[in-house]
């Protein structure tokens, strides 16, 4: 159950119109009241002979008792409480009480003798309410309503386990401010999918994504097309920024701006300057910060860079110091931005929904220590300058193989957040994981396929040869690997990696070494990318090598099926297994 309270307005009768107009908003439905200060006040929903201006004469009456000189300026309270969306719907007389437990908790009508404001719950809708109230109490005084929106959170917190409700995990004030009623309704009439708020998060967020001055990052915000106004100081140094959507505005006709930190605690300008505070000042890489390499390769290498950088990180996040790890946490949520803003269209969509629910994981109360994040900056930096990547080819395996790697840097991550109670941010990051596994399955279908088909085609003794250094080398997980379609696209990596001249059996000690594997959907799947990337095989194994692989043949088609279609275990009998 979520309350979001706003205590800044100025006109009851315009947010009852608003609360009780139908037709123009899909949600409003039979609009009534479920409880009111004395239970007895007018319901314009309900009652025939009862208007709006009737209730707002009446929740404003102590307001207008007042001389005009001391009437406040905005005197409005106003909540809304929305159940979520796994809730059972509730009854007028549940979400009635529920309101008077509200408006005692906030201070706006306390009880027990002591005064108290008009208000009166409005529901429209069978998940929410809405609660509107008067600052002036019957005796004229002012409620003491100081800092009512915790309060309303704590109160709701107790009213889900009472009511058996799901249970929303207690906020710690790291996370971005909410939009509000007015913002969703506005972006419904103008058929946005997004609130402004919502869209200048992402865009800002992606903005920053590796970026390494000032200079670099509005220029940036300036390509993505939205409208800036910055804040100097009278020395002309500069101390914050303002952003708009072109195409947002209000009833002046003028752009609508958020400041950065109205988007984000962590996109103000200072916040973000910390991001490349600890960075060096060099270019460690051949990227040029006014040029976008789009060349043959440059998506795919940044790939492998990032896939290195989040194997890497997955040690910090687990056993690093925590203001560390906090940075790497932050920069993962870079790395997530970058991504999502360079893939093919086949994961672009589950990529972004990921970065958005991490979002809420990046932050804590925990501050980071900037500098040690290096690695994934540079990585975000190299995907944002490496340009948009294909689905398919190098392009498309590399894309699978950072994936696998941030599930699990993501899933750390939501450990960490764990361990130090931090329950909205490890939930967040579970949500991201989520994202990122069916991302994953999209990006690997195809390389994996065609692994699979070449491990199929491998002679009888190579196969065996392999399932007895499997079983020597990873005796704990080898049966396991054997039992999964996956195992064949494993083979055939192994026998690249072996005609490279590896040792097959150090590498998969390597890969499964310091990195938990009960995530994982296919063991095998994360053993091919892990192999590869150490090895530094293609990640798109359709094309062979000159030297060819010991006893591989080559495919007769390049259609391969999806890793999670049916094969034949080493015995010939069907077996079927899941992708990550």
């Amino acid at each position: 159950m979520i309350p979001s309270v706003n205590n800044a307005g100025s006109e009851t009768f315009g947010l009852l119109k608003y609360l009780y107009e139908t037709g123009k908003y899909e949600d409003h439905t039979d609009p009534h009241l479920v409880a009111s200060f004395d239970g007895m006040a007018p319901d314009p929903g309900r009652d025939p002979n009862a208007t709006l201006k009737d209730l707002q004469q009446l929740l404003d009456q102590p307001v207008m008792a007042l001389p005009k000189h001391a009437r406040p300026a905005k005197h409005v309270w106003h909540t809304s409480v929305r159940a979520t969306a796994d809730d059972r719907i509730l009854s007028d007389e549940e979400w009635g009480e529920i309101a008077r437990r509200i408006v005692a908790a906030t201070g706006i009508d306390p009880g027990d003798g002591q005064p108290g404001c008009r208000w009166a719950a409005v529901r429209h809708a069978d998940d929410h309410i809405h609660i509107v109230a008067t600052l002036v109490c019957e005796d004229g005084s002012r409620p003491d309503d100081f800092r009512s929106g915790k309060r309303a959170q704590a109160e709701c917190r107790l009213i889900e386990k009472e009511l058996g409700l799901h249970q929303v995990a207690p906020g710690d004030g790291t996370a971005a401010q909410r939009p509000t009623s007015a913002e969703r309704h506005k972006a419904e009439r103008q058929g946005r999918e997004r609130t402004a708020r919502e869209e200048l998060r992402e865009t800002v967020r992606r903005a920053v994504s590796g970026a390494r001055s000032d200079k670099e990052f509005f220029d940036r915000l300036a390509a993505a097309g939205v409208l800036i106004r910055k804040r100097a100081a009278p020395s002309g140094d500069l101390l914050g920024y303002k952003v708009a959507l072109p195409d947002d505005l209000n009833k002046d006709g003028e752009p609508v701006f958020y400041p950065g930190a109205r988007l984000a605690p962590d996109l103000s300008l200072p916040r973000i300057r910390e991001r490349w505070s600890g960075d060096t000042g060099t270019e460690p890489t051949s990227w040029k910060e006014d040029t976008v390499r789009t060349g043959p390769g440059a998506p795919a290498s940044a790939r492998r860079g990032t896939a290195s950088a989040a194997w890497q990180a997955v040690l910090i996040v687990e056993h690093g110091d925590d203001a560390v790890a906090a940075a790497h946490i932050a920069a993962a949520g870079e790395v997530l931005d970058a991504l999502a803003k360079t893939s093919a269209a086949q994961t672009r969509r589950e990529l972004r929904d990921s970065a958005t629910a991490f979002e809420r994981a990046s932050r804590s109360h925990v501050r980071a220590v900037r500098g040690h994040d290096r690695a994934l900056r540079q990585a975000a930096r190299d995907l944002v300058h490496g340009g948009p990547a294909l689905g398919r080819g190098e392009d498309g395996a590399t894309t699978a193989m950072a994936i696998d790697m941030l599930f699990f840097l993501i899933t750390a991550v939501a450990h960490w957040h764990a361990r130090k109670g931090h329950a909205q941010q490890a939930e967040a990051a579970a949500q991201a994981a989520g994202h990122l596994r069916t991302a994953y399955r999209a990006a690997a279908a195809q390389p994996l396929g065609v692994l699979y088909q070449r491990g199929r085609r491998l002679s009888r003794p190579v196969l065996q040869r392999q399932t007895v250094l499997l079983r020597e080398a990873l005796p704990g997980l080898a049966e396991r690997i054997l039992a999964e379609p996956g195992w064949y696209a494993l083979a055939a990596t192994i026998a690249e990696a072996e005609a490279a001249g590896h040792d097959p059996a150090a590498l998969l000690s390597a890969a499964v070494g310091r990195r938990e594997l009960d995530t994982a959907e296919s063991v095998s799947d994360v053993l091919v990318w892990r192999m590869r990337r150490t090895a530094d095989l293609p990640a798109d194994a359709s094309p062979l090598s000159e030297s060819g692989t010991a006893g591989v043949q080559p495919p007769t088609h390049r259609t391969a099926p999806q890793t999670s279609a049916p094969g034949r275990g080493r015995s010939g009998e069907e077996t079927s297994g899941k992708t990550r």
